[in-house]
């Protein structure tokens, strides 16, 4: 998977689990929060990706790379969610 890929998908994912984490919000939230769950899922994606390549998991383009990415940028963006109340 390329960069852009993980960005999309970390970052879709960060920003999912932060806008759908129930809890009390700001009628007008700053930009900062989302930037940076965008960026929290992008790293968790890119580092998922990378640590079952170098331990032998998966080849570059597999499904399970795939799936390693969503599921990692799901747990950094809802743990960044749930942490930042």
């Amino acid at each position: 998977m390329g960069f852009l890929a993980f960005l999309v998908i970390g970052g879709l994912c960060g920003v999912f689990a932060w806008v759908f984490y129930p809890g009390q919000r700001k009628s007008k939230p700053n930009l900062v929060k989302p930037l940076l769950a965008i960026l929290l899922g992008f790293i968790a994606a890119l580092a998922s990706s990378y640590l079952g390549q170098v331990l032998g998991f998966f080849q570059p383009g597999q499904m399970l790379e795939w799936l390693s990415a969503i599921l990692a940028s799901c747990l950094a963006g809802s743990l960044y969610a749930g942490l930042n109340k």
